[in-house]
C-alpha cells in the first residue's frame, strides 16, 4: 500500500471532506465522512457517495492506494462496500450512536484529559497513536489543544472514554 512511501501520521480532520478518487477513471466517487476504529486501529473509512440518494460506503484502510492532500486514491472501487448495520454498531469518531468525539477522555487512574476532538493515526498501519483533546474554546485559544498518547486500550461508554496505560 502507498507505493513504499514512508508512513505518515494523519489526523482525521485533515481527511474529512476529501474526495475519494477512482484511479481508473479519475472521477470522484464521494467524500470522506468518518472513520471506524477497531481495537486501537482505524479499520475503515466511511464515504458519503455523490448523488441524490444519501448512501454511505466503507473502504478498509488497507485498500486505499494513497492518501494525499487532495484526496484518497483508490484503484479498485469494487473493494468499497455498503455500510451495513453491523458496521454502524462499531466505534466511530464523529457520527452515529457509537461515536467517541466529544466524550470526556479519562485515564484508568481517573485523570481528566479533556474532550476528544480528533485522532492521530499511522496512515499505513491504521494504528491510533494519539487523541487530540480540548478543554473548551477559551483553553484552545490560549493554551492550544493537547495530544494524549494512545498507549493503551480505549474503552468507550455512553458519556466517557477511558484510556488504560
Amino acid at each position: 500500500m502507498f507505493g513504499g512511501v514512508a508512513s505518515t501520521l494523519r489526523t482525521f480532520s485533515l481527511l474529512e471532506g476529501l474526495p475519494v478518487i477512482d484511479l481508473e477513471s479519475g472521477e470522484d466517487f464521494g467524500k470522506v465522512l468518518d472513520l471506524i476504529c477497531d481495537d486501537g486501529k482505524v479499520s475503515s473509512i466511511v464515504i458519503d457517495k455523490k448523488g441524490w440518494l444519501n448512501r454511505h460506503f466503507l473502504i478498509p484502510l488497507e485498500d486505499i492506494d494513497a492518501i494525499g492532500h487532495e484526496g484518497l486514491m483508490v484503484s479498485d472501487l469494487a473493494k468499497l462496500h455498503h455500510y451495513s448495520s453491523t458496521e454502524k454498531k462499531k466505534l466511530h469518531l464523529k457520527h452515529g450512536k457509537h461515536q467517541f468525539r466529544g466524550k470526556l477522555l479519562l485515564s484508568a487512574e481517573g485523570e481528566k484529559f479533556g474532550l476528544v476532538e480528533d485522532v492521530y493515526f499511522n496512515e499505513e498501519l491504521g494504528t491510533i497513536t494519539g487523541y487530540e483533546v480540548t478543554d473548551g474554546l477559551l483553553s484552545d485559544f490560549f493554551e492550544g489543544r493537547k495530544v494524549i498518547r494512545a498507549s493503551g486500550k480505549l474503552v468507550v461508554g455512553k458519556e466517557k472514554a477511558i484510556l488504560s496505560r
